[in-house]
């Protein structure tokens, strides 16, 4: 399992339900990176989909807590355990945990990597990603520089690799 992330300078990823940093490319990386994968990610994520629809082209899982959520088109899980079940047949390299925070706490521990587009911006956010930076549990494996947002904000695809 894989986690995919967009952050600015403090490791912020969202504020009030949507991305902070508005990135053409980062979603296009996004879309190639995933396509004909697994999702994983929480209801709030879901919710904030275009209609809360689910991503096309992929298997969507939604982890969350309310026992009475179903959504047409996506699997639910109510535990890691459950999470894990889903995917235990899968290419590990073709399942994405895609947010939210309280997804990314939870799963990353069972990811082998993280491809995170570094945002040279610092937004407010009220989510964030665990700083892998500060963590000893990661190192930063590769760095690819790609360039400037339509808003002049240079970004990088930086993948992390968690140590076993």
């Amino acid at each position: 399992m894989r986690a995919i992330v967009a952050v600015c300078k403090n490791w912020g990823i969202g504020k009030d339900g949507h991305l902070i940093v508005r990135n053409r490319a980062d979603m296009k990386h996004f879309v190639s990176s995933t396509m004909g994968g697994t999702v994983v990610m929480g209801r709030k994520t879901l919710d904030s989909f275009s209609k809360g629809r689910p991503l096309k082209g992929r298997r969507n899982i939604v982890l969350t807590h309310r026992e009475d959520f179903v959504r047409e088109g996506v699997e639910v899980a109510h535990s890691i355990e459950e999470v894990l079940a889903l995917v235990a047949s899968c290419n590990p390299e073709q399942v994405w945990v895609i947010g939210g925070a309280s997804v990314y706490r939870e799963l990353l521990p069972y990811c082998s990597s993280a491809i995170v587009t570094k945002h040279e911006c610092l937004c407010p956010a009220d989510s964030f990603f665990p700083n892998l930076d500060e963590s000893p549990s990661w190192h930063e494996a590769s760095c690819e520089s790609k360039g400037l947002t339509e808003e002049n904000v240079p970004y990088a695809f930086v993948t992390y690799v968690h140590r076993s």
